[in-house]
């Protein structure tokens, strides 16, 4: 997979650790929830990250959240939506300032609605939207909606509905 973040594609100093691998003595570790109850407890230097399956509630790890430096959020079928809910509840509800990262079947054009609930990075393994990338495709062309989100988009004060084409 490749990490695309801040607009172009980025080495990634994170690592998940398979289920028998030990906690290493440093660097970035991303942890499943299992993972993470086992080794909350214990105390250590390591930056932390946590791998959310879309199933998986919030609630459980608001406790957490000051603990956590990257919340990756699985998306096991590009049609599956739970991880936009997730997103949106971590970024306004809990106020997780750390990276929110998209991981699994995320295509093009799906990365300017993921970044408008709070995703800031995203693990691309389609070929076609890696391609796009690359080819310098801008996944946020699109500024004016109906909704208001997380993401970079113009302002146009408390009441997006009221626009009205300028034609």
């Amino acid at each position: 997979m490749q990490l695309f973040k801040d607009g172009r594609f980025t080495s990634d100093p994170w690592r998940r650790l398979d289920d028998l691998e030990a906690l290493p003595a440093e660097g970035h570790v991303i942890l499943n929830l299992e993972q993470w109850r086992s080794v909350a407890q214990r105390s250590s230097n390591l930056p932390f990250g946590l791998s959310l399956a879309p199933s998986q509630p919030v609630e459980t790890i608001a406790a957490d959240l000051p603990s956590l430096h990257l919340i990756a959020i699985q998306f096991p079928k590009f049609t599956d939506g739970r991880g936009y809910s997730l997103a949106k509840q971590l970024r306004q509800r809990y106020r997780f300032a750390g990276e929110l990262r998209a991981t699994g079947d995320i295509l093009f054009d799906q990365l300017q609605f993921l970044a408008r609930c709070g995703f800031d990075a995203f693990e691309i393994n389609d070929p076609i939207t890696v391609r796009l990338l690359e080819e310098g495709h801008n996944p946020d062309a699109m500024q004016l909606f109906y909704q208001p989100g997380d993401g970079r988009e113009k302002d146009v004060g408390p009441s997006p509905w009221r626009r009205r084409s300028r034609s």
